[in-house]
């Protein structure tokens, strides 16, 4: 099929990435020039592994097209993609400036009656909205297809290629088959519902996703009340099968650019149907507790973190992205800063978008080595394999003091107690004093 992908975020390049590997002949459309120009040679716009080589191999196959003009992406296309970004306002409810104008600009070019594939995650009728913008300026009917993407960024193209499910949302059969056809080489699952239901089905599983970690969170701080040890608890309640143990790693929270825009906009759909968002708030309040729980641990130590040292082991809100969105790891550094501390940061891939947001506020380290060295304590807020592989006992002693507040679990007893002298504070479980300094 000939395939038109507008917006080359995430998602939109994810999406017409695979499609090509697949055997479809798409254009990617997005109005930044700059950023076209970059993918006409094989450079993505973020880091996501293996979509740089993907892109140039279906480049090189004819395959795969990037262009800044709607004409030439939209003509002839029998299904054109939409998949541009639809962010937070600040009441929580979807700002659909980028989506409605990704239509109009689109709208004009149509050679034919092309179907509508929405990816971009949207409120509850508005693929109905769209269809009618479109068709106010196309003069023909087109058909509209709620195609929500499911993707975790890190794991974007085995995700587009391996998808759990894909949901198709329609009013019309012939459309919800063409979709359907388009997927057949991936051979997944196909969910069809109507279109509203496919737009209710993303909002429910982000934000039930979202619920399972504030829970793990909730029950891993009352485990260090109690004296239990949550990754015992979350390994019991996930051999349970209606439970599973995905999403049960307590830590420091979610981030990320779904989780807290989809559950905040969930609320704000509850809020406009007279529906009490109860559950859906304290997953928020839970979460926002959680992304500054290790600057309250260091409090309870150190008492004041004036003049302290912190090295902050990785930034972005997940490894394997440099998406710095809603990462823990801003709260964590404005409110350090905030205490009178000095923050010296280390990420492997996400410093430059870290420095757009957080400026020289912090320091940054070109290595753990470096982030290490006299620090008064060490947050670990990221579990990038090189961190969490790193030998912990050998590096702190460049230290000032062996002081770990690991926001990740990232590391065994044993590991821990291998270390000549640690003390050693994670989420949910009891501290671990391996020969600790007297102050």
């Amino acid at each position: 099929m000939k395939i038109a992908v507008i917006g080359t975020g995430y998602v939109g390049l994810s999406t017409g990435v695979c499609l090509a590997e697949i055997g479809h002949t798409v254009t990617c459309i997005d109005i930044d020039q700059k950023k076209i120009q970059h993918l006409q040679k094989g450079i993505p716009p973020f880091y996501e592994p293996g979509i740089g080589e993907m892109i140039m191999n279906n480049v090189n196959k004819t395959k795969l097209f990037f262009s800044s003009s709607h004409r030439d992406g939209v003509a002839g296309a029998d299904i054109v993609i939409i998949a541009v970004g639809t962010p937070q306002r600040e009441d929580g409810s979807c700002n659909l400036t980028f989506l409605e104008q990704a239509a109009i600009d689109s709208a004009p070019y149509l050679e034919k009656e092309s179907i509508f594939v929405i990816k971009s995650t949207v409120p509850i009728g508005t693929n109905e909205t769209i269809q009618k913008l479109i068709e106010s300026r196309f003069q023909k009917k087109v058909q509209i297809v709620s195609n929500p993407e499911f993707l975790r960024q890190g794991s974007a193209i085995f995700d587009t290629m391996h998808p759990d499910r894909i949901v198709i949302g329609s009013e019309n059969k012939d459309a919800s088959e063409k979709i359907a056809e388009m997927y057949r080489p991936l051979n997944a699952p196909i969910l069809i519902t109507s279109i509203r239901s496919a737009e209710m089905i993303k909002y429910a599983s982000n934000a039930f996703l979202a619920t399972k970690i504030s829970y793990i969170n909730y029950i891993a701080n009352l485990c260090e009340q109690v004296g239990a040890d949550v990754e015992d608890v979350a390994q019991g309640m996930g051999t349970d099968k209606r439970i599973s143990p995905a999403f049960l790693q307590a830590g420091i929270g979610y981030g990320g650019s779904c989780f807290p825009k989809d559950v905040k906009a969930l609320l704000a759909i509850s809020k406009e149907n007279g529906i009490n968002p109860g559950l859906l708030q304290e997953t928020v309040a839970m979460n926002e507790h959680q992304q500054t729980i290790l600057v309250s641990k260091a409090l309870q130590r150190f008492q004041t973190l004036k003049e302290k040292r912190f090295a902050l082991l990785g930034l972005s809100f997940k490894p394997e992205t440099d998406d710095m969105r809603e990462a823990p790891s801003i709260p964590m550094a404005k409110q350090l800063v905030e205490l009178g501390a000095e923050v010296i940061a280390y990420d492997p891939k996400a410093v430059h978008n870290a420095k757009k947001i957080l400026g020289s506020t912090i320091k940054y380290a070109d290595s753990i080595d470096e982030a290490f060295l006299h620090a008064d304590a060490i947050f670990i807020v990221t579990e990038w394999g090189e961190i969490t592989n790193m030998d912990i006992g050998n590096l702190l002693k460049t230290a000032k003091s062996p002081i770990v507040f690991d926001g990740r679990n990232c590391f065994d007893e044993k590991k821990i107690k291998a270390c000549d002298s640690i003390e050693y504070y994670s989420i949910g479980k009891p501290v671990l004093f391996i020969n600790p300094p007297k102050n």
